[in-house]
């Protein structure tokens, strides 16, 4: 027969692994958020929004079409890009979302749709980057869980997180949330504070200026 303190013990343990097993289906059963309500969320701030960088062709450009600022002719945006990462900053801005933080990858592209979406000052990261591989890179363990624990991170108080990177980085990190991720899309997330994030959102880089067209 147990001991009443051996048979307590386990009973503790068993209540903590249900605990933690509770916890995790809430934040996979997150609600998820749109049109109005998602408008509502983000004005409130306590939300990352994690996008991948706006449209931007394959190939570097040629010696005719590279900007002036991009001395190492690196993939820079298209005009398409250019249009959404406008129009969606324009769209965050009309709809009075705070953003506080904006971590970017440093390259060029990516920064690009910082300055054309007027999102603020970036932070580089390392981790944020291709690493030279392209579109086809396998992104190392240690960046994919630098930005899972990244997005958790709760925001300063009262503003929105955003952070630009690259589709590989995403779907390495969230996998099962990021299945074909368009250009410019953003998947929001809601950290928990203890650790963790919910998916509550997708949007794609057009859907902002809708949003802002559709919402007081």
């Amino acid at each position: 027969m147990q001991a009443p303190a051996h048979r307590s013990r386990r009973v503790r343990q068993w209540l903590a692994v249900t605990a933690a097993l509770l916890a995790a289906v809430g934040a996979a059963q997150a609600q998820p958020l749109s049109g109005p309500a998602l408008v509502a969320a983000l004005r409130g701030g306590g939300y990352v929004v994690l996008m991948r960088h706006a449209a931007s062709p394959r190939t570097p450009p040629d010696a005719a079409s590279v900007n002036n600022d991009n001395p190492g002719a690196e993939r820079q945006l298209d005009e398409t890009g250019r249009a959404t990462a406008k129009a969606m900053g324009q769209a965050l801005a009309k709809l009075r979302i705070p953003i506080g933080r904006v971590l970017s990858s440093p390259t060029y592209r990516a920064l690009e749709t910082v300055r054309y979406a007027a999102l603020g000052e970036a932070r580089t990261f390392p981790e944020l980057g291709e690493g030279g591989e392209g579109m086809q890179a396998t992104i190392p363990a240690a960046p994919t869980a630098w930005l899972r624990r990244t997005v958790a991170e709760a925001p300063p108080a009262r503003s929105n997180t955003v952070i630009v990177t690259h589709f590989p980085n995403i779907t390495g990190a969230f996998a099962d949330q990021a299945s074909g991720l368009a250009d410019g899309e953003a998947l929001v997330f809601r950290p928990d504070g203890r650790g963790a994030a919910s998916l509550v959102a997708r949007v794609k880089i057009e859907q902002w200026p809708m949003l802002a067209a559709s919402t007081p």
